[in-house]
């Protein structure tokens, strides 16, 4: 019989691998041994996905023992009901699997002592279905050292002579998120030129040779989905059968973004003019356009996206109201679902997304059909517009996310280095999971790189939401790069992070401009010395990444460049290169020798960001990554969405005349502040704002706290994350009361204006709060039942001051 059940945690499991070790002690399965490696064995009848895994498997194991000689011990690796000699084990009653039967994309691990004769015992791998028994072969990977990212991050495992697996039986899945996956998108300064000119010159990018990378990263992380790139720069996923042919191999669900229904890419395939692709003027040949797209995928594992909207990302065109676009709208859902019928898939998952102005129709009335996924957008800056109410929660379709960390449009797009915080994804896509959206999760990712640490929080989240959510974010990402860095690496890493994500939150590097586009420019609002306290953390940060380098492995020191270095570094930079600019600008009438200086900074971190950027293209990896990072903004195109670089002063000498010292840093006076930890009650949400942590509202009673504020008249500041109300309304309401004084504060949420432009570039809201407050000890108590409420601070300024967002 096989050994006791033991319950692996999903989210941990791989990272801690305590299931899978490098001594033997009693009752351990040996993976490898004496120079031998366990023999992988799959069944003639199985998926072709499950003899990739198992080919995969075969190299991991030689890749990390060093060997590839059989052994005496097997690996088996099949599919509930498609394994005959693993079927024969469930029936005879030696695996129990009777809650495996039927389950989604769920697997198990047990070693089983003489399953066969001859074979003394094997390791048995069980997929309820052809992904679930993938995703255990590939848990076998991750437990032996083999990174996710071998490929992508170029992370090669540890050398270990012997492999064991523990005994018991590991049940993992299923996974919190039916549909899991990443949106390739604004791939024109990233994947595709180096897709092009690097990695796959021979085929149009990005073709099967690239999309093979990617669904092995896919599955490796446990997703199941991709929406693949999109561009007029990119062949058009579909315009090349190989492509899904080859995503059907893999067992990758297809799908399309909000701007691509019925897996047509419009900008690469639709052959008429933009303003041909009108329903109200051209319904025939817009459906036959359709109809081709499903006659040729209907066999694949496919999510159908319907709607319709303009050819790039654009708003739809023909209807003038939203009345209009209401009718024009559900006569397309019931044609296209028409197509599907025709093409007898029916029954196949169709995905609506209400993305911007399409948000507005819906809810002007739109009847979507009921088993139709109802996909919720974020704003493009992580903070999710509308969540599930309770009639939406009822409907057969189900409620997804479609989420961003990377973005290409306004007021300012940001594509080159990922600093969105894991804890800002844990919070929004956290509570759209408590919220009912369960079907479907897709974040949009760029290039993948230098997003890694962001795709796999998500995916790690969609797999397992409380297993991971429940973890802090420093031990998860310590976790991360004790796994993909080296042992021992993960506290250092973490403290890293943690100084990046929160250094970046209050503004991201490609958003280090203080006007919109279009608007007349300006200096930011930071004074010289409040831009150099802001530089001189940046410069803490760096002197501790400076103290990691050396502890990294050296076999793992271009993983820790891509990964960490780089965008540590490059975001360093970007902040002297600006603020040095700027200063240079604001001193060159009255301090020469000063703004001689801040002028060579300025150059110096211009030159430091060509070089790094450099390196990452040219020299990690023996040149592997050649052409896949780009400086933002990197050309003329979508000048609109991105931001000016800053004007860095020309320095042919220093100027005549004696030279002043360095300018000592001076001290920003320090204002009276109410941070998160100072207050009772409520919860503390770690990872985020400014000072590391935000104060997160949760229902269950007022927070409170005290502050003694010293000699003359202040007025307070309540500085907010620019999240949107849980049930959908228009504003973020929070009840403050002063010394038992109430005020009810009203924050409007409207996307697209002015107001919310700014505060998605700052991460926050700056809401004044009315009165002053005199010398003396105040009782400050705050009163919400939305988790969407998180506070970062309270200010006090000086009555007469100006509200600043330092």
């Amino acid at each position: 019989m096989a050994a006791g059940l033991a319950l692996a945690h999903p989210a941990q499991a791989a990272a801690s691998a305590d299931w899978v070790h490098f001594q033997p002690a009693r009752g351990d399965f040996a993976l490898a041994q004496d120079g031998h490696v366990a023999r992988v064995v799959t069944a003639a009848e199985d998926h072709e996905l499950v003899r990739i895994a198992a080919e995969d498997l075969r190299t991991d194991l030689a890749s990390v023992a060093g060997a590839d000689q059989p052994s005496d011990m097997q690996v088996w690796i099949g599919t509930l009901g498609r394994n005959p000699a693993i079927d024969r084990l469930v029936a005879a009653g030696r695996i129990d699997a009777a809650k495996l039967r039927g389950a989604w994309e769920s697997f198990l691990i047990v070693p089983v002592y003489n399953p066969a004769p001859g074979v003394k015992q094997a390791l048995v791998i069980v997929g309820s279905d052809r992904r679930g028994t993938a995703y255990g072969a590939y848990e076998i990977s991750r437990g032996i050292g083999v990174s996710p990212w071998h490929w992508w991050a170029d992370v090669p495992p540890e050398h270990h002579d012997a492999l064991y697996v523990s005994a018991g039986m590991r049940r993992f899945g299923p996974p919190s998120v039916k549909y899991r996956g990443i949106y390739v998108n604004d791939e024109d300064w990233g994947l595709v030129p180096w897709a092009q000119g690097t990695y796959a010159p021979d085929e149009p990018a990005p073709g099967p040779k690239t999309y093979a990378k990617v669904f092995d990263l896919l599955l490796r992380l446990k997703s199941n989905m991709l929406w693949p790139a999109m561009h007029k720069v990119s062949r058009a996923f579909n315009a090349n059968p190989a492509n899904a042919a080859l995503a059907d191999r893999y067992g990758i669900v297809m799908g399309s973004s909000h701007s691509e229904p019925m897996l047509r890419n419009n900008v690469g395939e639709w052959q008429g003019t933009a303003e041909q692709f009108n329903y109200l003027t051209n319904r025939d040949a817009i459906r036959d356009y359709w109809r081709a797209r499903v006659q040729t995928n209907r066999g694949y594992e496919t999510i159908w996206t319907l709607g319709q909207r303009g050819i790039h990302d654009s708003a739809m065109i023909g209807p003038t109201t939203d009345a209009e676009r209401r009718t024009v709208l559900e006569q397309v859902f019931a044609d296209q679902r028409d197509l599907l019928r025709e093409a007898r898939i029916s029954g196949a998952p169709q995905v609506f997304t209400p993305y911007k102005e399409v948000l507005d129709i819906y809810r002007s009335g739109l009847k979507v059909p009921d088993d139709v996924t109802l996909m919720w957008t974020d704003d493009n800056f992580g903070y999710i517009r509308q969540f599930p109410n309770a009639e939406e929660r009822r409907r057969s379709g189900g409620a997804g996310v479609y989420y961003h960390v990377s973005y290409l449009g306004a007021p300012l797009s940001y594509l080159w280095l990922s600093t969105t915080p894991q804890a800002l994804i844990r919070a929004e896509m956290g509570r759209a999971w408590d919220l009912g959206a369960r079907q479907m999760w897709i974040v949009n990712a760029g290039d993948i790189k230098p997003a890694e640490i962001d795709i796999d929080y998500f995916l790690s989240l969609a797999w397992d939401v409380e297993g991971t959510r429940t973890t802090p974010i420093d031990t998860w990402v310590g976790r991360w790069a004790d796994e993909t860095l080296g042992r021992g690496t993960g506290k250092g890493v973490a403290a890293v992070m943690a100084d990046f994500h929160r250094l970046n939150f209050a503004r991201r590097p490609e958003h280090l401009q203080w006007y919109l586009p279009g608007e007349k420019p300006h200096a930011s609002p930071l004074s010289i010395a409040e831009a150099d306290a802001r530089l001189a953390e940046f410069a803490g940060m760096e002197a501790r990444l400076a103290a990691l380098r050396p502890k990294i492995p050296a076999d793992r020191a271009d993983a820790f460049f891509e990964l960490v270095d780089y965008p540590v570094s490059a975001s360093a930079a970007a902040n002297r290169r600006f603020f040095a600019a700027e200063a240079h600008d604001v001193l060159r009438d009255r301090d020469a020798a000063e703004t001689w200086r801040r002028g060579q900074i300025a150059a110096e971190a211009d030159e430091r960001i060509r070089t790094l950027t450099w390196r990452f293209n040219r020299e990690i990896a023996g040149g592997k990554w050649r052409g896949i990072m780009t400086v933002e903004p990197a050309d003329g195109q979508w000048r609109s969405f991105r931001q000016s670089l800053p004007v860095i002063p020309t320095l042919a000498s220093m100027p005549a005349g004696p030279v002043a010292a360095p300018s000592a840093p001076v001290r920003v006076a320090a204002l009276p502040l109410l941070r998160p930890d100072q207050f009772k009650g409520w919860r503390l949400v770690d990872g985020l704002g400014r000072q590391g942590s935000v104060l997160g509202a949760t229902g269950s009673g007022p927070a409170r706290a005290t502050i003694t504020l010293p000699a003359g008249d202040w007025r307070a500041v309540i500085d907010m994350l620019p999240s949107y109300p849980s049930d959908n309304g228009d504003a973020l309401r929070l009840t403050l009361r002063i010394d038992g004084a109430a005020q009810t504060l009203e924050i409007p949420r409207h996307t697209g204006d002015h107001a919310w432009a700014l505060a998605v570039m700052d991460n926050r809201i700056s809401m004044p709060v009315s009165g002053a407050f005199p010398a003396g000890t105040h009782q400050i108590t705050l009163e919400s039942g939305d988790p969407a409420v998180m506070i970062e601070a309270i200010r006090f300024l000086p009555a007469d001051k100006p509200i600043t967002p330092t």
